[in-house]
C-alpha cells in the first residue's frame, strides 16, 4: 500500500476517543513551515505533527507492542500510585504540564486522598474543556480548572489556591525538549508550584538501540505514517504538492546528544510546492521534524537539582526502561 492511503485508511480506522490538538493558527503554521524549508538544515517543529490526523494516528502509535514508554509508565503508576501518594502527603492541587493521556491522570487522581482540584494545562481548548467535564463528573467533589497555553512558558495559577501543589509531567515530554530547554522549564515549573510543591514527572531512560529504534519506526508504519502526515497536513493546508511516496520516515540514534532524532527524508531530487513558494530536494536531503532525548536515573536527577528542586523518589521498572522522578522544592 502506499504511504499516502496507508495514512488515510490508518486514520479512518483510529478510535474516536483519540486525543485531537487544537489547530494551530492557519498563519503560524505557514510561517513556520516556509521558514523552516527555507533554513539549512530544514526543520519543522514537532508541535506541528500533531493536527487531528496526527493526534489520532499518534494515540494508535502508543497501543504499538514496539512503543513501550505509555504502557511501562502506566504501570509504574499502578504499582507505585499509593506510594507516590504517600511522599506527597495532603496534597490538594494537581496541576498537570500538557495534560496528556486520561489513563494516566485518572490513574493518579485515584491515588491521592483529599484532592481539590485539577489544574490541566495545554494548548488546546477543545481538549481542555472534554478532559474537564469527563473528570468532574467521575471524580465526586473535584473542581477541574482549565488553563489554556504553553506549558513550557512561565506562568501562574491564575487564581487557583494551591497550598500543597503536585506538578505532573508525563509520558517523557521532556525528552522533546533539549536539555537546556528542560532545565528553563523545570526552573518556571518550581516558580509555579512554590514552595510547598513537589513534581513527579516521567523520563525515558537510554536502552539498547533494538528496543529504541523499533520504538520509533515500527515494521507496521503507523510511526511513519504519523511522521508523514506533517507533509499530508502542508498539502491540505498550505496549498503544497509533497508527494508522500517520495519522501521515507527516518529514526536515527544521536549517541553524542543520547537522543532520538526523526527526520523526513527525499527520496529523489525533486521540487515541491507551499504557498506558491518553491522548494527544491536533492535525493537524501532531510528535514528534521523531532528529538526525543533519552536520559540515565543520575543524569535526570543532576538537571532537576541544577534547575533548583531536590530529587526525592525515583521508580522504574524491572527492564530499567522507564522511570518516574519525584522532585521536591528545594
Amino acid at each position: 500500500m502506499a504511504r499516502s492511503s496507508f495514512i488515510r485508511q490508518a486514520s479512518a480506522e483510529i478510535a474516536s476517543d483519540a486525543r485531537v490538538a487544537e489547530p494551530a493558527g492557519s498563519a503560524e503554521f505557514a510561517e513556520a513551515v516556509l521558514a523552516g524549508l527555507a533554513a539549512t538544515p530544514r526543520s519543522i517543529p514537532s508541535r506541528f505533527l500533531y493536527d487531528e490526523t496526527g493526534s489520532a494516528l499518534f494515540e494508535e502509535i502508543t497501543r504499538l507492542d514496539e512503543y513501550y514508554p505509555t504502557r511501562t509508565e502506566i504501570a509504574l503508576l499502578r504499582a507505585h500510585g499509593d506510594e507516590i501518594a504517600r511522599c506527597v502527603a495532603e496534597v490538594d492541587t494537581l496541576v498537570e504540564f500538557g495534560s496528556g493521556s486520561s489513563r494516566k491522570t485518572r490513574l493518579l487522581i485515584e491515588a491521592l486522598d483529599g484532592l481539590e482540584t485539577y489544574v490541566p494545562i495545554d494548548v488546546s481548548e477543545t481538549f481542555l474543556a472534554e478532559a474537564a467535564e469527563g473528570l468532574e463528573a467521575d471524580f465526586d467533589g473535584l473542581t477541574v480548572t482549565p488553563v489554556v497555553g504553553d506549558f513550557t512558558e512561565p506562568r501562574d495559577l491564575e487564581g487557583v489556591r494551591a497550598d500543597r501543589p503536585l506538578g505532573f509531567f508525563s509520558g517523557s515530554t521532556i525528552g522533546n525538549l533539549s536539555h537546556a530547554e528542560a532545565r528553563r522549564f523545570l526552573e518556571n515549573a518550581a516558580e509555579l508550584l512554590g514552595a510547598e510543591g513537589s513534581f513527579l514527572i516521567g523520563v525515558d531512560l537510554q536502552k539498547s538501540l533494538d528496543i529504541l529504534i523499533p520504538a520509533y519506526d515500527d515494521p507496521d508504519g503507523v510511526t511513519a505514517a504519523f511522521s508523514l502526515n506533517l507533509l499530508a497536513r502542508i498539502n491540505r493546508e498550505l496549498d503544497g504538492d509533497f508527494d508522500t511516496d517520495r519522501f521515507a520516515h527516518r529514526a536515527l540514534y544521536n549517541a553524542r546528544e543520547g537522543r532520538i532524532e526523526i527526520y523526513l527524508e527525499s527520496l529523489a531530487d525533486q521540487t515541491v510546492h507551499v504557498l506558491g513558494q518553491r522548494f527544491t530536494f536533492a535525493e537524501g536531503e532531510r528535514i528534521h521534524t523531532e528529538n526525543s532525548h533519552k536520559y540515565t536515573v543520575e543524569g535526570f536527577r543532576g538537571l532537576a537539582s541544577e534547575a533548583g528542586w531536590k530529587p526525592a523518589r525515583v521508580w522504574t521498572d524491572e527492564a530499567d526502561l522507564f522511570s518516574l522522578h519525584l522532585l521536591q522544592a528545594a
